[in-house]
């Protein structure tokens, strides 16, 4: 009887249910609307952005290509939980079976942390194409864009499983409710009651070499950009300068400060509707406005928008 308690305490659920955002039925139709429609203007601008790197042969530059990288790593990273959120809010049965949580959390993990990486490569080129501009071509070359694409995912993919054995070593205690609307690792180790020191030392690890490394990388990066920016003699190449750096320190400040406010905030000052708000930011709205930001101020996109447009006209 004893050992078979014993095992049930340490043993992970079949199943979670997930507690959603509210369960207050106007507010969840309120809810359902606004996301599948930011969801819905997510993958669209995402998408647009990827097909239009791929269509005008102006754009086959390295900084396009690292944010086509990153436009596909947005639609994978919020298709990870906004369809499955969806259906939960529509539905009364907000279970989800331990395999699709242990996924979840892996991938949604994995594109997350190929993010920071990846937004750091994005902060590397723009410093070597502004303070180092007669390197740029021997620096940045097309082996280089693909080896250092290829390393953020790859590390993307290796912090994400070794963060998901762990968690997956929780013990639940025969409680399987957790108090979110996905499989997040914060939200796991709250519901578990027993290995969860090792878990929080193991996300504090990582969210060095995830988080605090890459973000101090960027403002290394960008601290140099603006010496050599003020240092410049040339208006106009200022102004190009800023314009270039801009989106793409706006689309850092979005990410790093959600996900800072995530997985780095002292404990006594967050709640559980703080929590889920930060992670509604960063996981559904903050993908629908990165192609916004990109391409307002981007006469490349934009162009390239307006010939793919004229194109299709003239098929019709």
């Amino acid at each position: 009887m004893d050992s078979s308690e014993d095992q049930n305490q340490t043993s992970l659920p079949s199943e979670f249910i997930l507690m959603g955002l509210t369960n207050h039925p106007h507010i969840t139709i309120v809810l359902f609307v606004a996301f599948t429609i930011i969801y819905t203007v997510a993958m669209i601008g995402n998408l647009l952005i990827v097909v239009l790197v791929r269509a005008d042969s102006r754009l086959h530059t390295p900084m396009y290509f690292f944010l086509s990288n990153f436009s596909i790593l947005e639609v994978c990273y919020t298709s990870t939980v906004v369809p499955q959120m969806l259906s939960h809010i529509l539905s009364e049965r907000k279970n989800i079976p331990l395999v699709h949580c242990a996924m979840q959390l892996c991938l949604f993990l994995s594109f997350g942390i190929t993010e920071t990486f990846l937004l750091t490569v994005m902060s590397y080129d723009r410093y070597v194409a502004i303070c180092l501009p007669l390197h740029y071509s021997f620096i940045i070359t097309k082996q280089a864009c693909i080896a250092m694409a290829a390393a953020s995912w790859a590390g993307g993919f290796f912090f994400s499983a070794i963060n998901t054995a762990i968690t997956l070593q929780l013990s639940f205690g025969g409680h399987n409710k957790i108090d979110h609307f996905l499989c997040e690792m914060p939200a796991m180790m709250r519901a578990a009651y027993a290995g969860i020191q090792r878990a929080k030392l193991c996300m504090l690890i990582s969210c060095v070499f995830t988080l605090i490394l890459p973000f101090l990388l960027i403002l290394v990066s960008y601290a140099r950009i603006l010496y050599t920016i003020f240092d410049s003699h040339s208006n106009a190449g200022r102004r190009k300068a800023i314009s270039t750096c801009s989106s793409h320190l706006a689309v850092v400040t979005l990410f790093f400060g959600a996900v800072f406010s995530m997985y780095l905030r002292p404990k006594s000052s967050s709640s559980r509707v703080n929590t889920k708000m930060s992670s509604v930011f960063y996981i559904v709205i903050t993908p629908a406005l990165n192609p916004i930001i990109y391409s307002l101020r981007n006469k490349d996109v934009l162009q390239a928008l307006k010939k793919v447009m004229n194109l299709s006209k003239q098929i019709n």
